[in-house]
């Protein structure tokens, strides 16, 4: 699903040079908006983060309602078509939520952006694009259906009325909230020598 294997190991989000200064802008654009959206409220309306290649979604518990599961071919860094899972939820609620990116530098370092939240983190209308989703799932009157159809996306859905996902770890490649809050948000960046690696 286009990731990249070295040596047993799964490289996620690596940037091609002509890509860099695009990729590097807009994930400052990107990440600027988020922190500027939260240090005024602690929450933010109508949020996308997406387009700027992979970046990961770490957190212990989430306890959503009305979960959709979808087939969903979307863009990343590296490609514009890209087969992926499209998960929805009503609502969600999330403890120990944990999002970083890894950008690449000019000198072939990299910097990592972190945005973690403390307390508890609170969606309405959640809409996330996946490429990797390692974590333990359980569901509440889970229903799959196939129709019978060309359209790639309206295929098959997975729906349950309530899903609870703990020790997550998920690749994304677009986030969408109607409405965020997180309770002690911190924002911060890191220097780092490579980018993440995940074990298959």
């Amino acid at each position: 699903m286009g990731l990249l294997k070295n040596e047993g190991k799964v490289t996620v989000g690596k940037t091609l040079k002509k890509k860099f200064l695009i990729a590097f802008l807009t994930g400052f654009l990107a990440l600027g908006g988020l922190l500027s959206a939260f240090g005024f409220s602690g929450t933010a309306f109508a949020l996308p983060l997406g387009g700027i290649g992979d970046f990961y979604v770490e957190f212990d518990e989430l306890n959503g309602t009305n979960f959709q599961l979808l087939p969903q071919i979307g863009e990343t860094g590296n490609s514009d078509a890209e087969p992926m899972v499209r998960n929805k939820m009503d609502t969600a609620e999330i403890s120990g939520l944990h999002i970083y990116k890894d950008l690449p530098l000019p000198t072939g370092n990299w910097v990592r952006f972190h945005i973690r939240a403390e307390g508890q983190t609170t969606i309405e209308g959640l809409i996330q694009d996946a490429r990797f989703i390692d974590a333990n799932l359980s569901f509440e009157e889970l229903a799959i259906e196939e129709s019978n159809t060309d359209d790639f996306s309206k295929n098959w859905t997975q729906n349950a009325s309530t899903i609870t996902i703990t020790d997550a770890s998920l690749v994304t490649d677009y986030l969408f909230q109607s409405v965020v809050s997180l309770e002690g948000a911190k924002i911060s960046v890191e220097s780092i020598d490579e980018p993440e690696t995940m074990e298959q």
